[in-house]
């Protein structure tokens, strides 16, 4: 039987290396074609690697928790297939976790694998994340007990959620847990500087618990996106500029148009693509708001990436970018717009497809909220977050003299790097980004 070498499958150009999370198949396993051999994660996101091809896994040549680079050879799976015409496996991620953003310089968090009680025996045959065997662990739970527990993830694994709300349901929903170990990052180092970003979170030594309170373990995600946040508050002297603007021709427009472009193009058409579109004639326009910092070198991008935030159904964060969102047209933005947050929505996304951003825009008036002031995307030196639009009264200069009117009117408010964006630059382009909304054209064509 011919001997096949499993690599670690491609997962985008600026993705080098995954860590093993768990291997599904043992030496001894017989496999069909696209069986998950193992899963992996990168800092962006969880995926699964398939077998192309069927036989018996003989060999694991990397343990879980171990960093591989993409390439590598993983696994040896014995096999009667002809292996020279047998492709590598394409990388695809059924039901993944998406990890944030722009955590750049940050090495894979790994959560600390505690077993259960010495004196319960895992004799289960249901996979538990490390994270569920801590919570476990707390709180004196069986893994009898964890099997008899209805889990939501995919094929029935049970999740970090579900148990929690078993725990709060029990016991007349109180929780009597002890205060979890985190282990902290010793540093996080900006990958544009050779300076530490952040230096180790530590848990307050003064927090108090009582016996009715509830300790909820922070998931791999938001550690991911907790680091990253104050790691963009050390790097970064942050400043927001606010505009308000007349989007009334915008908002009509759009009433107009959506009928009859969801029929043709079999897509709703959103006021997110028009953001987009007018925050990329801005940066053309004041393309110094476009750049990156280097120690004491600005680096300025040739392409306009722009990161569209998007809250996931956990709660957490993603941005996904759009990859030259100055060369779409309205029609290939707002169906980019529309895949990108839908595969979001699902953790359909690709590694490839959260990276490389080099500026931001996040909708706050998704949620109802006016006005906000949003935290840059490192490495990025700004971020522009859209409030709600709100019908208001508001003063017109006509011919015939000042009228009051009730218009369709909206907050964006810019936060930005302080150490290369000045206030002349920051209100210019948040006042040139209002501008380019404010003179929409009613009669557009699309």
């Amino acid at each position: 039987m011919a001997q096949y070498e499993l690599l670690l499958p491609k997962m985008g150009e600026s993705v080098a290396e995954a860590t093993i999370i768990k291997w599904v198949k043992q030496p001894g396993d017989m496999i069909e074609m696209d069986d998950t051999i193992l899963e992996i994660a990168t800092d962006k996101v969880d995926s699964e690697v398939p077998s192309p091809i069927a036989g018996k896994l003989v060999k694991q040549l990397f343990k879980e928790d171990e960093v591989v680079q993409v390439g590598a050879v993983i696994a040896i799976i014995e096999t009667d297939a002809e292996v020279e015409k047998i492709e590598q496996p394409a990388f695809h991620q059924p039901e993944p976790e998406v990890i944030p953003e722009a955590i750049p310089g940050i090495d894979q968090l790994q959560t600390e694998d505690a077993s259960l009680s010495s004196s319960d025996e895992n004799t289960s045959d249901r996979f538990y994340s490390p994270l569920v065997k801590n919570i476990a662990t707390q709180e004196n739970i069986s893994f009898s007990e964890l099997d008899s527990i209805t889990g939501t993830g995919a094929e029935g694994r049970l999740t970090k959620d579900d148990l929690l709300n078993y725990i709060q349901n029990k016991e007349g929903g109180t929780v009597q847990q002890s205060v979890p170990k985190v282990d902290a990052v010793s540093s996080i180092v900006n990958e544009n500087t050779s300076t530490p970003a952040v230096q180790q979170i530590q848990k307050p030594s003064s927090a108090s618990v009582s016996g009715g309170d509830e300790i909820i373990e922070m998931d791999r995600m938001r550690k991911l996106i907790a680091e990253h946040m104050i790691m963009s508050k050390q790097t970064s002297p942050h400043v927001t500029s606010f505009v308000e603007a007349d989007v009334t021709n915008m908002v009509l427009w759009r009433d107009k148009v959506k009928g009859s472009f969801e029929k043709r193009e079999n897509e709703k058409i959103t006021f997110t693509p028009l953001f987009v579109e007018a925050v990329a004639k801005a940066i053309k326009d004041f393309p110094m708001i476009n750049v990156t910092v280097n120690g004491t070198q600005i680096i300025k991008k040739r392409d306009i990436n722009i990161g569209m935030a998007a809250a996931l159904p956990s709660g957490n964060l993603i941005v996904p970018v759009i990859k030259n969102a100055d060369q779409y047209n309205l029609v290939g933005l707002t169906k980019s717009v529309n895949d990108l947050a839908k595969r979001a929505r699902i953790s359909k996304l690709k590694p490839d497809e959260t990276q490389n951003g080099t500026f931001t825009l996040t909708n706050v008036g998704s949620f109802g909220n006016v006005m906000g002031t949003p935290i840059i995307n490192q490495p990025q030196v700004a971020i522009l977050a859209v409030g709600a639009i709100k019908k208001k009264p508001a003063v017109l200069e006509t011919e015939f003299g000042d009228v009051i009117a009730i218009r369709h009117m909206m907050f964006l408010s810019l936060s930005y790097d302080h150490r290369v964006v000045d206030g002349a630059l920051g209100g210019s382009f948040v006042r040139r980004v209002a501008d380019y909304l404010e003179n929409w054209d009613v009669n557009r064509e699309i």
